[in-house]
């Protein structure tokens, strides 16, 4: 693990693996509340590290992971500033190269948007799983009265599913934040090749919302699966092996043998 300061003089913790990688480099952001372990993020880190590629991670701050903040003060904005403060830092390392890929989850997939959005010169693919697109189609799934209680409270408890036993609190800023990103309206400046996947049972980024990703995405190499059975984070085992072996699969395909 590293540690570097992020742009808010926080300490952000980074992760590199297979620095003499021959395929090319990935970042992966993980999504809300998560961390860099969380299983999902796991087997997209073992999918570009069976394919020769060097990996870097990190656990955004505001998170449940190993650099600073609280959950309760997460959002989009501090997530994006810290997966583009990495790569930043990265740029600086003997085993950074350009173009490279990002992937991640849910606000991991948005960081990998707006990126792409930001700096097309520097992607060579792209994997937004998941990938939140719009805090109004977001926020809908927790029902109108649950958003009013949020809002009246000033924030809102919720258990964690992958840790039971663990409450997580959000402030109303989270949901203020969400409600500023409408990232459909510059999907068509996406032209490298990109992979989407999407639980069938996704309420939070729900199969639609990635179909109309899927559409406005300029590249001619562009993919999107479903996964049967799942909801928006991939927990069973049958659906994480599901996910690897797309991403593998996709790697191989498109990133290595450039079909």
């Amino acid at each position: 693990m590293i540690k570097i300061k992020n742009r808010k003089n926080k300490n952000l913790a980074i992760w590199v693996e297979n620095e003499q990688g021959k395929n090319g480099l990935v970042f992966i952001a993980h999504g809300l509340s998560s961390t860099h372990l969380h299983e999902h993020i796991q087997k997209y880190a073992e999918a570009f590290l069976e394919n020769d590629y060097i990996v870097v991670r990190h656990d955004a701050t505001n998170s449940l992971g190993q650099s600073d903040g609280e959950l309760e003060d997460a959002s989009l904005t501090s997530y994006y500033e810290d997966f583009e403060d990495m790569i930043a830092w990265a740029s600086s390392q003997s085993w950074y190269k350009e173009p490279f890929v990002v992937a991640g989850h849910s606000l991991g997939g948005a960081c990998n948007l707006m990126f792409a959005y930001k700096y097309p010169e520097k992607i060579k693919a792209l994997a937004p799983t998941s990938a939140f697109l719009n805090g109004d189609i977001t926020l809908k799934a927790y029902g109108e009265e649950a958003m009013k209680k949020w809002e009246k409270d000033g924030y809102r408890l919720e258990e964690s599913k992958s840790r039971p036993g663990v409450i997580k609190k959000f402030n109303w800023s989270l949901a203020l934040d969400l409600k500023k990103y409408h990232l459909l309206e510059k999907a068509n400046l996406i032209k490298a090749p990109t992979l989407l996947i999407v639980g069938e049972k996704d309420i939070l980024t729900p199969l639609p919302s990635q179909q109309d990703l899927y559409s406005k995405i300029s590249s001619t190499k562009k993919e999107l699966h479903i996964i049967k059975g799942s909801e928006h984070t991939y927990m069973a085992k049958e659906h994480l092996d599901e996910v690897k072996n797309i991403l593998v699969e996709w790697i191989k395909k498109v990133l290595i043998d450039g079909t």
